[in-house]
């Protein structure tokens, strides 16, 4: 795996991203278009009305599942770069940040980290510049 930077630092899961939205998106598609030839049709409106209703809820579903999941992640994030913080400082990262620009700041190194932390908080740098200013950068390959 190459070394991770600010330009291939973001991970897509294919048989999620590709595979299974494609599928749904499709099938979505497909159960409109069998719900409009269905309009007309008292006998198979309603089977029609349900495939369409079911598949967008899967669609809903596995949007949802996926930002949940992120958000646990998000929670993990904020609580181990204010742990790291604590550690470096022996204070708490500053409540002005966001938990966009924590979730930025893990990727800086413990030399760096402090000093853009106090800059992000002081500037409210946007996520993006945050990590495009980091020199060393420090991996995350556990984030999805």
């Amino acid at each position: 795996m190459a070394t991770q930077n600010y330009a291939n630092h973001r991970q897509i899961v294919p048989m999620f991203h590709f595979f299974l939205l494609g599928v749904l998106l499709l099938t979505l598609i497909g159960a409109g278009v069998n719900l409009y030839e269905s309009w007309g049709d008292h006998t198979r409106l309603y089977s029609a009305s349900l495939i369409f209703v079911l598949t967008f809820c899967m669609i809903l579903a596995a949007l949802f599942a996926r930002l949940f999941a992120l958000k646990a992640q998000d929670r993990a994030i904020r609580a181990e770069e204010n742990l790291r913080h604590f550690v470096l400082t022996g204070k708490l990262l500053n409540p002005k940040l966001t938990v966009q620009q924590i979730i930025a700041l893990r990727f800086a190194p413990d030399g760096e980290f402090v000093a853009m932390a106090e800059l992000a908080a002081k500037e409210n740098s946007p996520a993006d510049t945050i990590k495009r200013t980091i020199k060393d950068w420090r991996p995350d390959t556990y984030r999805v």
